[in-house]
């Protein structure tokens, strides 16, 4: 997948300007893409030139114009070809991983210490995503709006998020746990 992918599928929910669409992609679909201002600001401008999302000026007399930008024919037509390709297995590449197999012979104390606040940022995440499903849902239950709701992708990779910020913090919590131990036992065996 290219960030264009994630770009035309953000703009399916309406007309932004480069900053809404780093806030979308801030609230709604970092739990799966992450970007950064300065690259959706390129790949908008990518996207306009190759006819896949079409902008228009809105000018404004408090403030400096704005761009706002909508996905055009052409846009949801490769979005549809993207979504009918097979899709690529998931893999995972983190630094963390890497100062975690390495923890038994660099030392623990230090990899604890990151584990930890990965937790603690998994934990904010699990927040602030369980929040945003709630706003997605209104007043419906989960189950209803499943059946019933409007629009259901931004849930369901909402939902997706949650589960691996869950996940991911049990996973740091019980690694520091097993680290801590063994610290502890190498330091009473001494």
């Amino acid at each position: 997948m290219a960030l264009r992918h994630a770009v035309l599928a953000a703009l399916l929910d309406g007309e932004y300007s480069g900053y809404q669409l780093a806030k979308v992609f801030d609230i709604g679909v970092a739990n799966f893409w992450h970007a950064l201002p300065q690259q959706l600001y390129t790949e908008l401008a990518r996207l306009e030139k190759e006819g896949l999302v079409a902008g228009r000026q809105v000018v404004q007399e408090t403030r400096p114009n704005k761009r706002l930008f909508r996905v055009t024919d052409a846009g949801r037509a490769e979005l549809e070809a993207f979504a009918a390709a097979t899709a690529k297995p998931s893999f995972i590449r983190d630094d963390l991983l890497v100062k975690v197999q390495s923890a038994d012979r660099i030392g623990t104390g230090v990899v604890i210490e990151q584990l930890r606040e990965r937790a603690a940022m998994a934990e904010a995440k699990i927040d602030v995503l369980g929040a945003l499903l709630r706003q997605l849902r209104g007043n419906a239950d989960e189950e209803e709006f499943l059946l019933h709701g409007e629009r259901i992708g931004p849930y369901l990779t909402c939902l997706r998020g949650l589960a691996f910020e869950r996940e991911h913090r049990d996973w740091c919590v019980r690694i520091a746990d097993v680290l801590r131990e063994r610290q502890r036992t190498a330091h009473a065996e001494r």
